[in-house]
Formats: structure tokens, C-alpha cells, sequence
């Protein structure tokens, strides 16, 4: 009995499928021109989008060196430059100090010689300073 379902089933399926097939056939004959036109827009489509993603796809940037000729000039230390970088982050003394693990008093003295190289009265200062000279971003 299965074997009969079975049959039957594909005999429907090639049915079908011959059905449509027609179909496709007498759709792809009477319209002619809209299948063309849709085969060409759906080829710029794609070719808009692979030049789209190409041209518009944003470049890397290029990596920040932090302008290790200014910083070997102005005799700053690892240390103070690592503290400048976090006071160009915004950050406090409490905050740097937490960060590096040193004592805030260390920081005020980093702060502080920091402020002599740079020739800076403030931090705003410095840390413009610093930008302009290319030692932080």
C-alpha cells in the first residue's frame, strides 16, 4: 500500500513540477523584456554593492606611535608618560594612583615634573601641549 502512496505522490510531484514548469516557460515568452530588465538590475544591484562595500568601507587608521623623537627630547620617563596619558583621560590623581599602583603623592611629583618639561602652568595645558607635540592622541 505505501508503494502505491508512494507513486502517487511522485506522479503529483512531476505533475506539478511540469505545471510550473509551463508556466515559467509562458511567463519567460510573453514578458520578454521585464525579465531581461530585472536579470540587468539585479546584476547593478550586486555590482553597487561589491563597489559600495570596496570604496566605502572605512580604511584603518593608522597607528599611533606617540612620537618617541618628542618625548626623548623633553627627557620624559616611562612613568610620566604613562601618567600624562591618563591625564589626558581625564582623570585625578586618586584615579592615576589607583591605576599605577603608586601613591598619590607619587603622582603629584610625575604631575609636577611634567608641568617643568613641557614648560605647562595646568594639566589643560600640558595635556595640549602634549597633543600638539604628538605624545598622546
Amino acid at each position: 500500500m505505501w508503494k502505491r502512496i508512494a507513486s502517487y505522490g511522485a506522479l503529483l510531484a512531476a505533475g506539478t513540477f511540469a505545471l510550473q514548469w509551463l508556466d515559467y516557460q509562458r511567463l519567460a515568452r510573453v514578458q520578454t523584456g521585464e525579465v531581461y530588465t530585472f536579470l540587468i538590475a539585479a546584476a547593478f544591484l550586486a555590482l553597487g554593492v561589491v563597489i559600495g562595500v570596496r570604496v566605502l568601507r572605512p580604511s584603518k587608521a593608522p597607528t599611533f606611535d606617540g612620537n618617541p623623537n618628542a618625548v626623548a627630547s623633553l627627557g620624559i620617563s616611562a612613568r610620566e608618560l604613562r601618567v600624562l596619558q591618563e591625564l589626558a583621560a581625564g582623570r585625578s590623581n586618586k584615579e592615576i594612583a589607583a591605576v599605577l599602583e603608586v601613591s598619590p603623592n607619587t603622582v603629584k611629583t610625575h604631575v609636577a615634573r611634567l608641568f617643568e618639561k613641557l614648560g605647562a602652568k595646568r594639566r589643560t595645558d600640558a595635556i595640549n601641549k602634549a597633543r600638539e607635540l604628538g605624545i598622546v592622541p
